[in-house]
């Protein structure tokens, strides 16, 4: 007996309405376990797997790749296998059974895990490709490393020159056109509506964080041996958004139609980059957190968002975000606002600099500008002014652990 049974789109999120396919782990006719990995979706936040709610065959997928879907859309059906009534008290229970095979090391050659399949669709390797690749993995499996060696081995040779066309027109070979991939696209999209929703409007300001960056040379290998995270400055200008907040509350705020609806907790999302483009993973309740809570907070949800780790939670619920882009050298930059957030900083990148000092004598100071980008429907410039000044303030003279 079998029964079939209609996989679709769950919500993902608070505010997560819709999400892109990236890529199917099993294809039509595989037999799925009960949670085990089905598929993968993105969203502007983040990628997740999504596992099958039954045991069964896959008989049919519904959506492809690339295709956006909205919550609650059908995905697939799985015919669910030996449907077994028994009685079980008063009434009945249904249970499913699916046999499970033990795995072979001829059935683990052809098994492929998800991050493998996601490095090999960012380099363009087919699976037929992978299967054809000499494997070193437990039971015979690929691991990372041998595609790893792989790709590397074919990258083209560097400082190769680019064929270019002896006419004026360009050939077909000249042009590469790349297919934006759903993370991609719904990150474009949340942008567009945030930056022609709110009207932008910048504040840059330059910090001396002399202090801090000599408190973090010196008490880096032990806050490190004690609390087994890194300092950085990071978690300074984290601690200085909280405090300034609790003068600044408007700036910790999102826009519902007229009402301004003002957090009092801070849940700072911290913009880290990876390869399909930005992830922002949410530091909750910093307000609350010492700097070795934030120290530890923020490294563990940064490695999470770089290793694919993330879960929808860690990206939900932000108050207001902070970029730093100085980490790449850069020395001024203006971000836009994450919706529906209303302000957004940005880091420099540290510079020495001989500056004029309050006693008029002049000395080498690290010197760094911050950015505040914020929706102008819902803060003043002046009230932007006395955030940044605050937050300058708690970096210079709050240099403690």
């Amino acid at each position: 007996m079998t029964e079939e049974y209609q996989v679709t789109l769950p919500k993902l999120g608070e505010s997560i309405v819709s999400a892109t396919i990236v890529q199917w782990f099993k294809k039509e006719g595989d037999q799925i376990n009960l949670d085990e990995p089905l598929l993968e979706v993105s969203t502007d936040k983040v990628n997740s797997e999504i596992p099958s709610p039954v045991s069964g065959v896959l008989s049919k997928i519904l959506a492809s790749p690339d295709q956006e879907l909205q919550v609650g859309e059908p995905l697939a059906v799985i015919q669910m296998l030996q449907m077994n009534r028994g009685s079980v008290g008063e009434g009945s229970r249904i249970t499913v059974e699916v046999k499970r095979e033990a795995s072979t090391s001829s059935e683990m050659q052809g098994f492929f895990s998800p991050a493998l399949l996601r490095l090999a669709r960012e380099n363009h390797v087919s699976l037929d490709e992978l299967e054809k690749i000499p494997t070193s993995g437990a039971g015979g499996r690929l691991s990372k490393r041998d595609l790893e060696i792989y790709i590397e081995k074919r990258a083209p040779a560097k400082n190769q020159p680019c064929p270019m066309s002896k006419g004026s027109t360009a050939l077909s070979t000249d042009i590469e056109r790349v297919k934006m991939t759903g993370m991609r696209k719904a990150i474009a999209e949340n942008m567009v509506r945030s930056f022609y929703e709110a009207p932008h409007a910048t504040l840059i300001t330059e910090v001396d964080v002399t202090s801090v960056i000599k408190l973090i040379q010196r008490e880096k290998e032990g806050f490190l041996a004690q609390h087994g995270s890194k300092l950085t400055i990071t978690s300074f200008v984290a601690r200085a958004i909280s405090k300034a907040l609790k003068e600044y509350p408007f700036l910790n705020s999102s826009l519902e139609d007229d009402t301004i609806v003002v957090k009092r907790f801070v849940n700072l999302g911290i913009a880290v980059s990876v390869d399909q483009g930005i992830m922002v993973p949410v530091v909750k309740n910093c307000q609350a957190l010492s700097m070795a809570e934030l120290a530890k907070a923020i490294g563990d949800v940064s490695s999470r968002a770089r290793t694919g780790k993330l879960n929808p939670a860690d990206v939900q619920d932000g108050t207001i975000t902070l970029t730093n882009f100085g980490i790449s050298g850069v020395m001024l930059g203006i971000p836009i606002i994450r919706y529906p957030e209303v302000a957004i900083l940005g880091l420099g990148a540290i510079q020495k600099k001989v500056v004029a000092l309050d006693d008029d004598s002049v000395g080498i100071r690290s010197m760094m500008h911050v950015s505040l980008t914020f929706d102008h429907r819902v803060i003043d410039g002046m009230y932007g002014c006395g955030f940044l000044n605050s937050l300058k303030e708690h970096l210079e003279k709050d240099a403690t652990l």
